[in-house]
Formats: structure tokens, C-alpha cells, sequence
């Protein structure tokens, strides 16, 4: 992308906890980063998104998915393993953005191709910040393929 352009970056965001999606979208707009939020609230509907199918039909491709592991219908590893597997899904960057801090779940994630793992802080000013450091690392930082 040139650098005079000032097309926004599509995020998705699939995470059922509504206090995690408000203080994500208040961290993305302070962030000044043009960018699309577009939040979906469990893996089947984080699946249609992706893949542009029902409701999502117009669905931009995102530039990146924030995936919550503990998501009713189908669970985020599911997400994450479904995108690898799928060809078209495979490059999109995945960070897993999750209250787990299971072991075994940081290492499922990896092994199934997650580019990051973060444990959601508790306390506001700490999620902030994380949400903030996603932002400047994978939307400014990161140089990505074009599709």
C-alpha cells in the first residue's frame, strides 16, 4: 500500500463479552489509526464474516482477526484451525485475544498457526494498552502481502 494512500484497515473482531468489545472500539479510536471495526460475537458468525456468506455477503476481507478463544457455538481455535486449512484465509493475521491462560490453549493456538497469543488484562488501563500495542504493531508496523 503507498504511503499517501488513506484507505482504512478492516479488523475483525470476534468476541462475545460485550465490556471487552466496548473498551476494544474505545482503544481503536483513540489509537488514530483509520480503521474499520467490525465485531462479530461467536465463531459461526466470525466464519460467515470471513468467508462473506449470508449477512456478511459484502463483508470486507480483513487486514486482521482478533479472536477470543471461550466463545459460544464455535470456539476460536476452531476459527483459527478452519482459516489455516483454508487457502483464500490462511494469510490473514490471527491474534488470539483471550481471557485463557491455559497452557494448553497458547500452544493449541500456536500449533494451529496463530501469529499471536495475548491474555486480556484485567484492569481497563491494562487492556487499553494491549489493544493499543495490537494497533500500532499489526496495523502500522507489519508489512502484509497483497491479496
Amino acid at each position: 500500500m503507498d504511503d499517501t494512500e488513506t484507505e482504512p484497515v478492516e479488523v475483525l473482531l470476534a468476541e462475545d463479552n460485550p465490556g471487552d468489545v466496548r473498551l476494544t472500539e474505545k482503544a481503536f479510536e483513540q489509537g488514530g489509526v483509520l480503521n474499520n471495526l467490525h465485531v462479530v460475537n461467536d465463531g459461526d458468525e466470525a466464519l460467515a464474516f470471513l468467508r462473506q456468506k449470508g449477512e456478511y455477503a459484502d463483508a470486507p476481507r480483513p487486514n486482521l482477526v482478533l479472536l477470543d478463544i471461550n466463545m459460544p457455538n464455535t470456539d476460536g481455535t476452531t476459527v483459527l484451525e478452519t482459516m489455516q486449512a483454508d487457502e483464500q484465509l490462511a494469510r490473514i493475521p490471527v491474534v488470539m485475544l483471550t481471557s485463557s491462560e491455559a497452557e494448553e490453549d497458547i500452544v493449541r493456538s500456536y500449533d494451529l498457526g496463530a501469529n499471536a497469543y495475548l491474555t486480556k488484562p484485567v484492569d481497563f488501563d491494562g487492556f487499553i494498552d494491549v489493544i493499543e500495542r495490537i494497533e500500532d504493531f499489526w496495523l502500522t508496523v507489519v508489512e502484509m502481502p497483497e491479496d
